[in-house]
Formats: C-alpha cells, sequence, structure tokens
C-alpha cells in the first residue's frame, strides 16, 4: 500500500492527462520523486508547494514513524537481559522494522505504508508477557530484610522488584514514592555486579538523573548515591553519561548534603574513567566545589576531592581551572596534616598542578616550597618520597624555584634521602641535587614559556 499524503504525485484532478512519454517508466518518475534536486521534469508543480511537501515529509518522519517504531519496539521487548535470550526472535524482527524505518528516512510519504507492522508492534505491546512479573504483587518494603547474596536472591527474584523501583520513578509518581524507589536502587547496586547490570538495563538510569536537581535533601543524596554504585558496572558509565547526569551531579556536588557532596565528587571520579568525559566534567563547573571541599569538606570528603582533581587534571583546562578556583592554598595546607592520608594525595595533585607555568607560581607564592621541605625533612618515608616528586616539577623548568629550594635549606635533607629513601626517592632525590649544583653556573628566571610570575594565564 502507498500512502500519498504529502506527495508530490498530483491527482487526476490536478493534472491533465497526457500519453505516457517513451523511456519514462514508473520506476524513472518514483525515482525523481525520490531525488528532488534532479534536473526538473516537464511538472507544473510550483516549486512552494514541493518545499512545503518536503517539509511535511520531515516532520512525519522524525515525530511519528521512527519514533513510534522505538517506543512500540522498546514497550514490545523484554526489560530483563535473561529474559532477551527467550525473545531474541522478537527483537531481530523489531530491529529489522527500525532499520526499514531509516532506509525511508528521507521520503517517507512515498514509503510503503508500515501502518500494518505498527499495529503488529502495538498489538505486541499490549500482549502481557507471560513470563512477565505481577508488579502489583510485590512489597518494595521486603527488600529491608531481604539477603540479596547470590545464592539467596537469583536475579529472576530481584528483577520484578527492580522494574517495581523503576515504575515507582516515574514523573507521576507521588515524592514519597520517588524517594523511597532511589534509596532501594541505591541498596540494590551497592552488593552485586549482575545486580548493578540488571538495574542499568530497566530504565533506572535516566529516571535518577531529575532527582539530582531535587529540593529534598534526603532524595538527592538517594539519587546521587544510586547513581555512585551503578557507575561501578563499566557498562553503566556510558549509559549514565548519556543520560545527562554529569551538570546534574555538579549541582548536588555544589548543593547536596555532606554525603551528597563526597558521593557526587566519587561518581564523577568513576565518570571520568571514560577519558572524554573529563573535559566535560570540568567544563561544566566541577573543579570550584572540588576545592570548596578540599577546605570545607570531612576527612573523607577531602580525600574523595584530591583523587577526583587528580583524575581530571589530566586534562591542561582543568588544570587552569583549578589553579584559578584557588586550589593551591587549600593543597599547601593539606601537606601538613600527617597521618590522615590526606598528604599524600595532596602533593600528588600539587606535582600535576606544578607542570604548568601558572600552577608553579601559584605554588609558591602559597609557601608550598618550605612546606615540601618540611616534609622531607621529617615526613614519613612515604611522604617523603612524594614531596622530592612535587619539588622536581616545580624545580626541574625554573631556576629561580632552585635558588628558593636552597635558601631553604634543601640540600641536607635531600642528600640524606639519597642515601637512606627508596629506589624512587633516591633516584629523584639525586636528580634534583643535580639541578641544585647546575644552580651556582647559572641566573635566576625560568625558561622562556616555563614559568615565572609574570606569566599570564591562558584564559
Amino acid at each position: 500500500m502507498v500512502s500519498l499524503a504529502g506527495s508530490q504525485i498530483l491527482s487526476p484532478k490536478q493534472r491533465p492527462c497526457a500519453p505516457r512519454r517513451p523511456g519514462h517508466s514508473m520506476r524513472t518518475i518514483r525515482s525523481a520523486l525520490l531525488h528532488p534536486d534532479s534536473p526538473p521534469g516537464p511538472s507544473s508543480r510550483p516549486r512552494a508547494a514541493a518545499d512545503e511537501g518536503d517539509s511535511d515529509i520531515e516532520n512525519l518522519t522524525d515525530s511519528v514513524i521512527d519514533f513510534r517504531l522505538s517506543e512500540l519496539a522498546a514497550t514490545a521487548g523484554p526489560a530483563h537481559p535473561a529474559a532477551v535470550a527467550k525473545s531474541s526472535s522478537a527483537n531481530a524482527a523489531a530491529t529489522e522494522m527500525l532499520e526499514l524505518s531509516r532506509d525511508f528516512s528521507d521520503y517517507s510519504s512515498f514509503n510503503s505504508d508500515i501502518s500494518g507492522e505498527l499495529e503488529r508492534l502495538a498489538a505486541a505491546a499490549a500482549t502481557p508477557r507471560s513470563d512477565a512479573p505481577d508488579l502489583a504483587a510485590v512489597d518494595l518494603n521486603d527488600l529491608e530484610s531481604m539477603d540479596l547474596s547470590a545464592d539467596a536472591a537469583p536475579l529472576d527474584r530481584v528483577e520484578p522488584f527492580v522494574l517495581a523501583c523503576v515504575q515507582a520513578l516515574g514523573p507521576d509518581a507521588a515524592p514519597d514514592a520517588r524517594r523511597a524507589a532511589a534509596a532501594r536502587i541505591r541498596l540494590l547496586a551497592k552488593h552485586r555486579s549482575d545486580i548493578r547490570e540488571l538495574v542499568g538495563v530497566s530504565g533506572a538510569i535516566p529516571a535518577l538523573v531529575p532527582l539530582l536537581r531535587s529540593t529534598d535533601p534526603v532524595a538527592q543524596e538517594n539519587a546521587v548515591t544510586a547513581l555512585l554504585n551503578l557507575s561501578l558496572e563499566e557498562l553503566n558509565r556510558s549509559a549514565i553519561t548519556a543520560a545527562g547526569a554529569i551538570k546534574p551531579l555538579v549541582y548536588a556536588l555544589r548543593t547536596g548534603t555532606a554525603s551528597a557532596k563526597q558521593n557526587a565528587a566519587c561518581a564523577l571520579l568513576s565518570l571520568s574513567g571514560i577519558e572524554e568525559n573529563r573535559a566535560t566534567i570540568g567544563a561544566c563547573g566541577a573543579i570550584a566545589p572540588l576545592v570548596a571541599l578540599l577546605s570545607a569538606g570531612s576527612t573523607r570528603g577531602k580525600k574523595d576531592a584530591l583523587t577526583t582533581l587528580y583524575r581530571l587534571c589530566s586534562a591542561r583546562r582543568n588544570k587552569e581551572r583549578a589553579v584559578s578556583a584557588g586550589a593551591v592554598v587549600p593543597l599547601v595546607h593539606l601537606i601538613g596534616e600527617r597521618g590522615t592520608g590526606t598528604s599524600e594525595k595532596a602533593m600528588v595533585v600539587l606535582a600535576s598542578l606544578a607542570s604548568i607555568a601558572e600552577g608553579r607560581d601559584a605554588v609558591v607564592e602559597a609557601g608550598g616550597i618550605p612546606a615540601l621541605v618540611e616534609t622531607i625533612e621529617d615526613g614519613p618515608a612515604r611522604e617523603k618520597e612524594f614531596a622530592v616528586v612535587a619539588l622536581l616539577q616545580l624545580c626541574s623548568e625554573c631556576s629561580s624555584n632552585r635558588a628558593l629550594l636552597v635558601r631553604e635549606g634543601a640540600i641536607p635533607p635531600l642528600v640524606a634521602l639519597s642515601q637512606s629513601g627508596s629506589a624512587r626517592a633516591k633516584h629523584k632525590a639525586e636528580t634534583l641535587l643535580g639541578y641544585l649544583r647546575e644552580q651556582r653556573q647559572g641566573g635566576g628566571g625560568c625558561r622562556a614559556g616555563q614559568g615565572g610570575a609574570a606569566t599570564s594565564m591562558a584564559r
């Protein structure tokens, strides 16, 4: 069946009868219809009408056919990976129809009538699956006491609870129901990789994202933590990114409770495992709230912020953002917090920022060289190693910083470290001592384009 609505074929009343011209078969006429930019034939149809028809065709393609087929195919398909294997033929048929619609996507008004296939898919969607769980019989409160070990809770037992949670996250659900559903997905995604994968393909991820901007702090925290737990499954990271979660996670990092901020930092850390996301996370404004977490967060929050900053600062633009956001001052302060695990991480991030000229200048201005020298003098062995790495980064390209290091009395502790430290620490200390010996023969300043207080930040 061929639909003529909106096509370029004129009705018998609109065109005069004319004898069929030799060499112009219906295939030729159809080809001309499908390629309107080809040389025009002997037609009296105005160009404006053709433009209007093309617009109608485009709207029909985008708004009715592809979208409706995708919607019906998704509805008709099974929701669980184990069930997918049982209905592969049905999925294959739906996929075939979607591919068919794309093949005709440019000029849908002249396509074969696909209403029969739409009706078939609609009937399939309306027909309940024989193995579909009865969500009305699911009591989500049972999750609180359920043993979620693999032996006690196989996936076919967990699936009804997952689907019921996704249903309760719908936009029409009550706020209390959505908050509770997010908490239960948080619980489900905490324990097992296979459950995280199941939740990831169930539709929960896009349903959780709007709650990241919730004015209910508990709902927001539950959504943040649920997405964090789900992101531990590598397959879910791309789905979380595709659902547009990065910017809302940054919002939660700025506005959430202390736990929400910490977990948002960890979720962004997990998503930054996709290298392309690092620039996006920085561009969405994550650096400044991470720096704020360095200054005012709990010990755990500071560690989470440090680890996330280190990962994000593998991108040069994020290094510049961190320096501009004032990250260096709290990092230098954290060097003195011995025994908490933050000192080592702070020196690692400082070394990363010192790889750019703006970072070196900021570290010197914040008193970073005296703090690092003090660590080499009396810090634990592991912290001494991180301190000498940061100093080496500060001084390798800048002789003026070497002079500051000498004035701070760094040579004796460096000599001691070169003799008694770890193999890596010895090597770094000997390299740095070599730079200091060169300092006797050179003047002040840094290499051109590599440092100096007068160097302006790139914007």
